[in-house]
């Protein structure tokens, strides 16, 4: 795959315990080379979401994925994660970027306005992440911040038809969530063609 290409984000389902995940998760990994592992999680107990991360983190962790936890700096931390995942780009975010940078990741998402981006940014997270149920829209917004921006972009493809526009519109990571976990084929299936798509879109001249 070209150095050029983007690279293969995975985000689980909200969870509320790790045992039941553990082999969708393996399957996936078992597909190829990515990037990171975003662990979103179900509920509020800290203790208990601290279990479920140190539970899967080493999983992808061993395969060279960075693993980052949705909303959660203080699980992030204690759970050995790489990193976290915040949404907007308020006094969360920059309670992060505090706590974590430059040692740990931070990305920011949940950025609906150009503005909302443009603050995380400058904040001086680690990546930023758009998800628009618009295509065409999500297309757009991806290639304006790619052309403007050096921090780099994650899109969110909302299924694996989407993995090749959100490349060529200059996404250095693309997100899959249920597209992957929801495949009837598994999700060893389908990460290796979300993979497949990827380097292809990266071997274009």
């Amino acid at each position: 795959m070209s150095e050029d290409a983007a690279r293969l984000y995975l985000a689980t389902p909200p969870l509320a315990e790790a045992r039941d995940f553990h082999p969708a998760l393996t399957a996936a990994l078992s597909a190829g080379e990515i990037a990171s592992l975003l662990i979103r999680l179900a509920g509020d107990d800290p203790r208990k979401n601290e279990d479920i991360v140190r539970a899967l983190a080493p999983v992808a962790q061993d395969r060279g994925v960075a693993v980052l936890v949705e909303d959660s700096v203080t699980v992030a931390m204690r759970a050995r994660a790489d990193g976290a995942h915040i949404a907007g780009a308020g006094d969360a975010l920059v309670d992060a970027a505090k706590k974590l940078s430059p040692k740990y990741i931070v990305g920011a998402g949940d950025l609906p306005t150009r503005d909302d981006a443009m603050r995380a940014g400058e904040i001086g997270v680690d990546y930023v992440l758009f998800e628009n149920d618009d295509r065409d829209a999500l297309v757009e917004r991806v290639g304006w911040w790619a052309e403007l921006f050096n921090t780099p972009c994650v899109a969110r493809a909302a299924t694996l038809a989407d993995v090749a526009p959100l490349a060529k519109a200059g996404a250095d990571f693309v997100m899959l969530d249920d597209a992957v976990w929801a495949d009837p084929r598994g999700p060893a299936a389908a990460a290796a063609e979300a993979l497949a798509i990827l380097a292809e879109e990266g071997a274009r001249p």
